[in-house]
C-alpha cells in the first residue's frame, strides 16, 4: 500500500521516529520519507549517520502550522509522534504541553486534509486513559481533536494508536536502572507494587502499521501487551548485570498512576477484538443531545477496563526473556555491537 509513496514522520527523531524510519529506509514501501522535527543536532546526526538520499529533513514545530504544511506538500502518509511526552515537565508547563500536544495535532491534520493526505496516524498513550497528569490529559484531548477531525476530514483517513510504556526509550526507567547499576547506586523505584505495560519499539511499529492497514477514520487502536511490577523489573535488571545494589523505594512521584490504563470500560463496551489488538471505533453521534439522556449502553457497568494489573502479569524471569531482545541491553550488558542489533537510535 505504501509503494511508490512519501512518507512524514513528524517527531522523526525521537525514539518512535527512528523505529518506524528504520522499518522502511531499506526497502521500497516508500520512494521519500520526510524527517520533521525542531532539533537540527538530531536531525545532522541522523543525516550523517544514516547518509540516505530517501530521506529529506525539515526544520519545523508543529505549533506552527505555516512550516508544517509546507513539509506536507505532496505527502501520501504521516506518522505523528511529535509531542511532549515527560511526565513532570508538562505538570510544571502544562500551558506548553497543551500547545503542542493539542494544537500541533490540530496543526499537522488541518496540513494533511488541506494536501490531501490518504492518512494520518496519531500516537497517543496509555496515560491518556482516565488521566490524572498534564501529560495524559493533553494527550486524552489529543485524541478528542484527532476523533472530532476525522468526521470533517474529506478523503483523508485520520486514526490513533495508544501504546503502553516502550521498553528502553529515551527516558523510559530501564535506561536509568543501567546507569545507576553501572555508577554502584541503589535502584530507585516508586512502589514494588506500581505496574506498567511493556511493549519494544518493534510492538509499536506493528501497532502503527497495523493502524495503517486497517484504520478507518476515528479508529483508535490499542495493542494487547503483559505488564509487570516495578519491583520486579528492577529485580529482573539485577539479575541480568550480576549486581547486588539495593533496591530503595522513593514512593509514588506527582503525576503517577498505581497502574495504567490502555482500554477504559467505557471503550471495552464497543472494542472490536483482532487478536494482538483492539479496535475501538468512533463514537459518531450526531449534536442530538436528547439520546444521550434517553439512550445508553446498559452494560457499561459490568464490564472491566484493560489495564496493567488485568493483563498478562510476567514474572522475573519472563521480564529478562523480553530484556534480553533489547538492542540496549545487548550493547551495554553483554558489549554486542552489531549494527543489526542497534538499529534504533535511543
Amino acid at each position: 500500500m505504501f509503494k511508490n509513496n512519501i512518507l512524514l514522520i513528524t517527531g522523526g527523531t525521537g525514539s518512535f521516529g527512528n523505529a518506524v524510519l528504520h522499518r522502511f529506509l531499506h526497502t521500497d514501501h516508500f520512494k521519500e520519507i520526510r524527517i520533521f522535527s525542531r532539533d537540527e543536532k538530531k536531525q545532522d546526526d541522523m543525516r550523517n549517520q544514516l547518509m540516505n538520499d530517501k530521506l529529506k529533513f525539515y526544520i519545523g514545530d508543529i505549533r506552527d502550522f505555516n512550516s508544517v504544511e509546507k513539509a506536507m506538500r505532496g505527502v501520501d502518509y504521516v506518522f505523528h509522534a511529535a509531542a511532549l511526552k515527560q511526565v513532570p515537565s508538562c505538570e510544571f508547563f502544562p500551558l506548553e504541553a497543551t500547545k503542542t500536544n493539542v494544537f500541533g495535532t490540530q496543526n499537522v491534520i488541518d496540513a494533511a486534509v488541506s494536501n490531501n493526505v490518504k492518512k494520518v496516524i496519531c500516537l497517543s498513550t496509555d496515560k491518556a486513559a482516565y488521566p490524572i497528569n498534564a501529560m495524559g490529559i493533553t494527550k486524552a484531548l489529543m485524541e478528542k481533536v484527532a476523533i472530532a477531525a476525522s468526521r470533517n476530514s474529506g478523503d483523508t483517513t485520520v486514526c490513533l494508536t495508544r501504546y503502553g510504556n516502550v521498553m528502553a526509550s529515551r527516558g523510559s526507567v530501564i535506561p536509568l536502572f543501567l546507569n545507576q547499576i553501572k555508577n554502584n547506586e541503589p535502584l530507585t523505584i516508586t512502589d514494588h507494587k506500581m505496574t506498567r505495560f511493556l511493549m519494544s519499539l518493534e510492538d509499536a511499529v506493528e501497532l502503527v502499521l497495523f493502524a495503517f492497514e486497517n484504520g478507518n477514520s476515528g479508529d483508535l487502536f490499542v495493542n494487547k501487551a503483559p505488564a509487570a511490577t516495578i519491583g520486579d523489573l528492577a529485580q529482573a535488571l539485577k539479575e541480568i548485570c550480576n549486581s547486588n545494589i539495593d533496591i530503595k523505594t522513593i514512593g509514588t512521584r506527582h503525576g503517577e498512576k498505581l497502574y495504567e490504563t490502555l482500554c477504559t470500560r467505557e471503550e471495552m463496551v464497543k472494542a472490536e477484538n483482532f487478536g494482538n489488538f483492539y479496535r475501538i471505533p468512533a463514537d459518531n453521534r450526531d449534536l442530538n443531545y436528547a439520546l444521550f439522556f434517553s439512550e445508553g449502553e446498559v452494560n457499561v457497568s459490568e464490564i472491566d477496563d484493560y489495564n496493567s494489573h488485568n493483563t498478562t502479569r510476567l514474572d522475573v524471569e519472563g521480564i529478562k526473556k523480553l530484556l534480553y531482545k533489547l538492542p540496549l541491553i545487548r550493547k551495554e550488558v553483554f558489549g554486542e555491537d552489531n549494527p543489526l542489533l542497534n538499529k534504533f537510535i535511543i
